[in-house]
């Protein structure tokens, strides 16, 4: 698979799940091994995701998200969650990976995330709240 290749899923996903209401993409980059994906999304509840994904292509042709991050708020700004893996908690055991709690204001270990795994866990709360 192709970095634009990946992308173009990504867009897919986007236009497809029941949970985007709309979006709107801030950034996006593609060569032959890499490529780069910013967006901001208002979901079907009016929350907002806004997320980014820089993705590299191995050397086995499969796509590796290397840097993410999917932020998720309410519709009056309140952190909801957020996946990311920048370097900047190493004492949790899933270090890089961690999640920010908005609602007990904790970081949490994490796991490798990409936007079709954020999407399933956001879809997955969302229906738990409804």
């Amino acid at each position: 698979m192709s970095p634009a290749e990946y992308l173009d899923l990504v867009k897919e996903r986007l236009l497809t799940d029941p949970i985007v209401a709309r979006f709107q993409i801030r950034r996006e980059r593609t060569t032959v091994v890499d490529g780069h994906i910013r967006v901001r999304a208002i979901l079907s509840d009016g929350s907002l995701l806004e997320f980014s994904e820089y993705v590299q292509r191995t050397q086995h042709g499969s796509m590796q998200v290397i840097v993410y991050s999917y932020h998720w708020e309410s519709a009056n700004g309140d952190l909801i969650r957020r996946w990311d893996n920048t370097p900047h908690y190493p004492d949790l055991p899933s270090f890089p990976h961690h999640v920010h709690d908005g609602q007990t204001g904790t970081t949490q270990p994490g796991r490798p995330m990409d936007i079709f795994a954020a999407l399933d866990q956001i879809s997955q709360l969302l229906a738990q709240n409804s």
